[in-house]
């Protein structure tokens, strides 16, 4: 697959998993239940890995629909989609603190970071390996 195509896929699987992700934070502000956030609390730290697996893969998804571009921030080669899934995930983290029904917790914001980091390396490595 060329890096074109792989670009158009990412980008069209990207829109769909970030409206899924937009589709449970809305139900998480407006204090709605469903099947998904009861498999989640059953299960061991769930919630956690939960935050690990979503913002991993938006991010994946992201940085491979922006055909792996960087901008390069004092020493550091930074992706444009891991930067903008990190600004999307501090703002939405914060943002918590403004709905009655969320509340802001370091330890969602540690398990955003560290799927963001792993996919930040899965894709380095998808990059070396298509070029």
């Amino acid at each position: 697959m060329t890096r074109d195509k792989l670009a158009q896929l990412g980008s069209v699987i990207a829109v769909v998993f970030f409206s899924f992700i937009l589709w449970i934070i809305y139900l998480a502000n407006t204090g709605n239940q469903n099947l998904l956030f009861e498999m989640v609390g059953n299960i061991p730290f769930g919630d956690k890995l939960g935050h690990l697996v979503l913002f991993g893969a938006l991010t994946l998804l992201v940085v491979v629909a922006s055909q792996f571009r960087c901008i390069t921030l004092g020493r550091f080669n930074c992706y444009y989609g891991a930067l903008a899934v990190t600004l999307f995930v501090v703002v939405e983290e914060l943002s918590q603190v403004f709905f009655p029904t969320r509340t802001f917790d370091l330890g969602d914001l540690f398990a955003d970071a560290v799927g963001i980091v792993l996919a930040i390396k899965a894709a380095q490595l998808l990059n070396r390996q298509m070029t």
